[in-house]
């Protein structure tokens, strides 16, 4: 029995590329065609080892020549873009995103030979508000449905998948959903708003609570579909969460709460200026929040991420050279210990003190599991030294 025939849509970035690699190398995967409208980078060349690379737009019919041709019958759509820098570059992204989608699944529906179509989505179609509950599952309705941005794309795009898994019941269809990827290489919107230094802003007034999953993770989660059995929707994210102020400290940055107007207009500069900068959508995550339950991913799909959020995030933060030192963080912890009239934590000089630690989504709900563990006056410590990575986008 010949083995599966894989395309995959996005291979200049880093989940892409480094997917078509590891499937490549898999004795279960005849052959496997990486498609984008740029040629790869020498990085993302590597990582796709011996995967064939084919340069085609999946917005021009192209693509269905390629799936005929190849007699593909496993389909991953991974290019669906983050936000870019500025607007003029937002508008070419959501066209990629939406059109290439269609055209993609056009020529999908079309093909006898694909049996298998994997749908990269991301746990912002559920919004980020205050009145959401306060873990989504996959069948949660949103209060706040997105307006703009990918997460508005990414609703549109699971609505063309679902109405391709009418038309085509005799396809496999698995979307999964994920929490905002980080990791060492990859480069989002999100990573961009952490390595702003040395101060980072936050909504005056709020503490969200955030969930990641690891860069390895979410590649890891795309392999097992591939080469599995699992149909329907799944979250995919880490075990716990982090609160967005224990992050910012983890990434060894001030926090600095300013008004929301304020907030926006600082986003929008950073935009224009290229320098990265944070959409609106972004700035309503880092006000609410968003909790997913994995359920689904462990129980359905059976794969358990490797890295917790902490972990994630601190894998991610070891590669920024911290603003603020681990001997600074413990002096404030001092002064405040002093100030309150209680005992400092004894300093660990080998460990951040929140490393290693997950939050169950009973914890979660609360926000309260930094407190709980390190006691009133603790402050999560920053990182010694940088440890350089390249960015790539995912």
């Amino acid at each position: 029995m010949s083995g599966h025939v894989v395309l995959i849509t996005g291979v200049t970035r880093y989940l892409g590329s480094e997917l078509a690699g590891i499937l490549a190398r898999h004795p279960d995967v005849e052959r496997v065609i990486g498609v984008d409208a740029t040629l790869p980078e020498p990085a993302a060349r590597r990582r796709m080892g011996t995967a064939e690379f084919a340069r085609a737009d999946i917005r021009n019919p192209l693509i269905a020549r390629i799936i005929e041709t190849a007699g593909v019958d496993t389909v991953v759509h991974a290019s669906a873009s983050a936000t870019p820098a500025n607007s003029k570059a937002r508008t070419m992204v959501k066209e990629m995103n939406v059109l290439g989608t269609m055209q993609l699944l056009a020529a999908c529906q079309r093909s006898a030979s694909v049996t298998n179509l994997i749908l990269r989505s991301t746990t912002s179609v559920y919004g980020a508000s205050s009145r959401d509950p306060a873990i989504f599952t996959e069948s949660t309705e949103p209060m706040s449905l997105p307006a703009r941005g990918p997460a508005r794309d990414a609703i549109d795009i699971e609505g063309y998948v679902r109405g391709f898994a009418r038309r085509r019941p005799d396809v496999r269809v698995a979307v999964p959903r994920f929490a905002e990827v980080i990791g060492p290489t990859v480069k989002t919107p999100l990573t961009r708003y952490f390595s702003l230094s040395p101060v980072v802003p936050t909504a005056m007034g709020h503490d969200s609570r955030l969930q990641l999953v690891h860069e390895t993770d979410a590649v890891g989660v795309l392999e097992h579909l591939v080469l599995g059995d699992f149909a329907g929707t799944v979250n995919v994210a880490g075990d716990g969460i982090v609160m967005l102020s224990q992050a910012i400290h983890r990434a060894g940055r001030i926090p600095l709460p300013v008004p929301m107007a304020t907030l926006n207009r600082l986003g929008g500069t950073l935009r224009a200026l290229r320098i990265g900068g944070f959409a609106p959508e972004q700035i309503e995550l880092l006000m609410a929040g968003r909790v997913v339950d994995t359920t689904v991913l462990r129980d359905g799909v059976r794969f358990a991420p490797k890295f917790s959020t902490a972990a994630a995030f601190d894998d991610f933060a070891a590669t920024l050279t911290p603003s603020v030192s681990r001997a600074q963080i413990r002096d404030v912890e001092m002064t405040l210990a002093r100030g309150i009239g209680v005992r400092p934590m004894p300093e660990d000089r080998n460990r951040n003190p929140l490393d290693g630690q997950t939050v169950s989504p009973e914890t979660a709900l609360t926000g309260n599991a930094a407190v709980d563990a390190l006691g009133l006056v603790a402050l999560p410590g920053g990182r010694t030294g940088p440890r350089k990575a390249r960015k790539v986008r995912i």
